[in-house]
């Protein structure tokens, strides 16, 4: 991108992707849907992987284009192991699935869930499906990173008093870091894959409704409607990160002042989240939670 402001870029600008496959996690509803739906009728075949296919098949009633339900649990690695076995080749791999805010709670796994399904859960579903990736893997971060720290030592909680968007904005930096270790493995290996991200800024979806805090919702529900985008604008960055001819662990925001609405540019970071060491140490431990390793050899070849 040149300095200053940058151009606009809308979705009449994504370049066609016929014949390409996307997964995209979390694709029933929000910004997921929104991505599906763009990707689709830009000419590509997309995979809603969703927890309910129920509502996954009404979402996908809704797209005009070429699309196809799956099944898949990402706070459940159980879920994810099934889903990565069966789903066959893919170009594109978009971690959407999100949870925000949420009082403690746990998966089966014993993950405290804002973890396991932010991060925990799309590490696992990407090294598990990178020998069969084509293209990139997309992370979807959020501008809440900032406010983040990892405790590599207590990363659920167990000690350290719990905070619901603690918690939320640690998983958010660990989006980042994964991405951050994800491009570092793929260039030393010389894999032509990468690994992008993209943030949708302030969008109105139904992430901020569904944290249990009433006083939270009503204060979202104020800000969805003053300065909230619509979930087909906040998706832009995304898809910007999933079909531009962007460089590995490249992140694009929203281009606007503190980045909560606009159209889409590539945008900086934190601090934490550019801390090579981190990256790498959350990454081990991430491979040790989930008994997934990053596959050297398949990815290597390509």
């Amino acid at each position: 991108m040149t300095a200053g402001r940058p151009p606009r870029w809308t979705i009449e600008q994504m370049p066609r992707q016929g014949g390409r496959r996307f997964v995209v996690t979390g694709g029933s509803g929000g910004l997921g849907l929104a991505s599906a739906r763009a990707l689709a009728a830009a000419g590509a075949r997309v995979v809603l992987a969703v927890r309910d296919p129920a509502k996954g098949e009404a979402a996908a009633r809704t797209i005009r284009g070429e699309t196809e339900v799956r099944q898949l649990d990402v706070a459940d690695l159980e879920s994810v192991r099934s889903f990565a076995a069966t789903v066959g080749p893919v170009d594109v791999l978009v971690n959407n699935a999100g949870v925000m805010g949420l009082p403690h709670r746990t998966t089966r796994d014993g993950f405290e869930t804002q973890l396991a399904t932010n991060h925990l859960g799309h590490f696992a579903l990407t090294n598990l499906l990178l020998p069969q990736l084509l293209d990139r893997v997309v992370v979807v971060g959020s501008h809440s990173h900032r406010h983040g720290s990892v405790d590599l030592d207590d990363l659920f909680f167990e000690r350290r008093p719990y905070h619901p968007y603690r918690a939320y904005a640690q998983s958010k930096l660990a989006n980042l870091l994964f991405l951050l270790e994800l491009q570092r493995r793929l260039t030393e290996v010389g894999s032509s894959l990468r690994a992008v991200g993209g943030h949708p800024g302030y969008t109105a979806t139904g992430i901020q409704s569904n944290t249990g805090n009433r006083a939270f919702t009503r204060l979202s529900a104020v800000g969805n409607r003053l300065v909230g985008m619509t979930p087909a604008q906040g998706a832009l960055s995304v898809l910007f990160a999933a079909t531009e001819d962007l460089p590995g662990n490249s992140y694009a925001g929203p281009h606007r002042a503190r980045e909560m609405n606009g159209w889409p540019t590539l945008v900086g970071r934190s601090r934490l989240a550019s801390d090579p060491g981190l990256a790498r140490r959350l990454w081990e431990r991430s491979e040790s939670l989930t008994g997934t390793t990053f596959p050297t050899e398949e990815v290597s070849r390509r």
